[in-house]
């Protein structure tokens, strides 16, 4: 009968977990990218107090649930006058996706550090509020009353009255117009 040989066995013990560590790693990886994203369907009216702290409706904090231990990122918007709220995990795929830029263009690197200025990272208290930092509220015009509005797998954060300025269209003719011009297509790319 042959001897035990621990050194051979160690080796195979250190490939087995070596390997296991890498299908560990895929799987996060997959997970990441098919977990179903984050969605956020309604329109919410709130207050910000003295302080900057934002208390959420129980209904949203419900849908929020899911994510809610991750923590969120708080930013600037490019394009409106709010404040965007984000998942980390939405978050980290967007970081992912910009981070394959070069930033050995004037353009891509100044585009990377305004869409990163002002990103502060936040949680809720143990009462359901968030705290808005002063140079976010004063970025997003905010009084006291607030919008809390869906953009799918992100939350924006609206002085009311800007809110309201933003969501009114002339007349309804223009919403049905780039409605049709946005979205039009979506239902024949899908059919394909």
């Amino acid at each position: 009968m042959k001897a035990f040989d621990f050194d051979l066995w160690w080796k195979f013990v250190e490939k087995l977990s070596t390997i296991w560590e890498n299908v560990g790693k895929i799987v996060l990886h997959l997970a990441i990218f098919l977990i179903p994203q984050t969605v956020f369907t309604s329109t919410y009216e709130c207050k910000v107090d003295d302080k900057g702290r934002l208390m959420l409706p129980g209904k949203l904090k419900s849908e929020l649930m899911p994510v809610l231990a991750d923590g969120f990122i708080l930013k600037r918007s490019v394009f409106s006058p709010c404040l965007e709220l984000w998942p980390k995990k939405e978050w980290d795929k967007k970081l992912s996706k910009i981070n394959e830029l070069t930033r050995f263009t004037r353009k891509n690197a100044k585009v990377v550090r305004s869409f990163l200025a002002g990103v502060k990272s936040v949680e809720f208290d143990a009462t359901g509020r968030l705290n808005i930092p002063n140079d976010l509220i004063t970025f997003a015009g905010i009084d006291k009353n607030v919008v809390i509005a869906s953009q799918i797998s992100i939350i924006e954060i609206w002085d009311k009255a800007k809110y309201e300025q933003e969501v009114i269209l002339e007349n309804d003719e223009d919403f049905a117009t780039l409605v049709e011009d946005v979205l039009g297509g979506l239902e024949n790319d899908q059919n394909e």
